[in-house]
């Protein structure tokens, strides 16, 4: 019998999952397999970045602190489920965590947020959605998190790497389900090549860059990349995830939109990806780039 192509991403926020692989997750899904998002919290602590919904006649126009941070969580939830229409997951799934907000913030040491969670508990968690959705492929955030250090980013990491392995384990978790071994667990990256075309490509194309030096002072982690995806023909899904996630994305913004969707694809038609864990053998000669996140999977899940 042929066994079911699956994959399944973690993320720590909603909008993550629109700025970190849409296309990717878009091409796939196209492709008949099935994909699942993983959001582990709410996103209750997001900021409202979109200064449009503060204008009269918009839904934040008036209110005090309190009230848009109120708001902002009504309204988060709608706006992941309509990305993730747009990118067109298979399901959602949430691990039911509070965003534990910027590192040391107050809201980092609230019980029940992402952060304070238990790490066998959170990880059981993500193991009892690998067992539902039996993914073949992983997607998750890298070890090396030094650009953006966000408490709920690196948990993410942490759990997604014991469940890969423990979700395979009949001994973690039994009432969780039966086990399910994943094949290939990828981190995702953004590549300094994809950095500098863009940044390049503003200043060519605008005459200005929001990318500025402190962009290039972050890890250059390009030397990692094994997977490099043709991605040029999904690069509305990147756009119009982003753009459902109104309260967090101004579309007048140049670090999201300075460049339209032929302009990137004529620039970078790329998504770039870390294989991290992989159970099957070897595909590619050394030095090679993969070119697809299932490669050697496929003929696995033919047999």
């Amino acid at each position: 019998m042929t066994q079911r192509l699956s994959l399944l991403t973690v993320h720590a926020h909603p909008d993550d999952e629109a700025s970190k692989g849409a296309p990717t997750l878009a091409k796939y899904s196209r492709e008949g397999v099935h994909t699942v998002l993983v959001c582990a919290t709410g996103g209750e602590e997001g900021d409202l970045n979109n200064p449009a919904l503060k204008e009269p006649g918009q839904p934040f126009h008036g209110l005090d602190e309190q009230a848009t941070k109120a708001l902002l969580a009504k309204m988060r939830p709608d706006e992941l489920a309509a990305s993730a229409r747009v990118i067109g997951f298979s399901q959602v799934e949430m691990l039911g965590y509070r965003d534990s907000g910027m590192p040391e913030s107050p809201a980092n040491s609230r019980p029940e947020s992402f952060h304070m969670a238990d790490v066998d508990e959170s990880t059981g968690r993500l193991v009892r959605l690998i067992r539902k959705h039996q993914p073949q492929v992983m997607i998750t955030y890298g070890d090396d998190q030094r650009g953006y250090p966000h408490p709920d980013h690196l948990k993410v990491h942490e759990i997604s790497v014991l469940a890969f392995d423990r979700a395979g384990d009949d001994d973690w978790y039994p009432e969780h389900g039966a086990a399910w071994q994943p094949l290939k667990l990828y981190y995702s990256v953004w590549s300094r090549a994809r950095l500098t075309a863009v940044h390049e490509a503003l200043i060519r194309l605008r005459g200005s860059s929001p990318y500025d030096e402190k962009w290039f002072e972050r890890p250059n982690l390009d030397h990692r990349i094994t997977t490099r995806l043709h991605i040029a023909d999904y690069l509305w899904a990147r756009s119009g995830a982003l753009r459902a996630h109104r309260t967090q994305v101004d579309e007048r913004e140049p670090f999201w939109f300075g460049l339209s969707d032929d302009e990137l694809a004529s620039t970078y038609p790329y998504e770039d990806w870390v294989l991290a864990r992989s159970l099957v053998p070897v595909q590619r000669r050394d030095g090679e780039m993969e070119d697809d996140l299932f490669l050697g999977v496929r003929s696995a899940a033919r047999a």
